[in-house]
């Protein structure tokens, strides 16, 4: 007997399940410290939860028959400013993407980006990041992101200055 899916948009009421998705996915890509994880889930509900209802924060979700979550993706739609290529003012973030273990290899993961483009295509929205991991690079690939240009760095990890790079204009 063959299961059956629907896939369906967040409600504020998805909170729990989109939580519990995102801190999966950290374990998954490493992260096993119970009281951080538990630390990070307890911030990211109340900030999901206010962006779910304001619109800023979009949701997609693969449910079983029973109603449990077994995939999901989110889209962050953030503020960003105009740019000679872009005069969108926005740019979206595609983030939380997590497929339990038992679920995966059935392209749930790739239909609900999938899904977020579109609705980014629809209505406007021009640019489209995300992060990724080894494992989604090829389910990331397949729909057309390109590896960019950009860098990141922890402002904790800012080294001391140097005075001998310093270029003089310090004051």
């Amino acid at each position: 007997m063959s299961e059956t899916f629907t896939i369906r948009r967040g409600t504020p009421d998805d909170v729990p399940a989109i939580t519990e998705h995102r801190r999966l996915m950290f374990e998954t890509m490493g992260f096993t410290d119970p009281a951080q994880l538990d630390a990070m889930s307890a911030a990211f509900a109340p900030w999901v939860t206010e962006r779910l209802a304001c619109g800023e924060y979009l949701a997609w979700l693969a449910e079983n028959e029973q109603g449990f979550a077994v995939s999901g993706a989110g889209l962050w739609l953030r503020e960003f400013p105009p740019n000679p290529g872009d005069m969108c003012g926005q740019r979206g973030h595609i983030l939380n993407v997590y497929t339990y273990p038992d679920y995966r290899r059935r392209g749930f993961a790739k239909e609900l980006v999938w899904r977020a483009l579109e609705w980014c295509r629809d209505n406007g929205v021009n640019a489209v990041t995300l992060n990724y991991t080894d494992a989604g690079r090829p389910i990331y690939e397949s729909l057309g992101f390109k590896v960019g240009h950009g860098m990141l760095m922890w402002s904790k990890d800012t080294p001391p200055r140097n005075s001998d790079s310093d270029d003089g204009n310090n004051t």
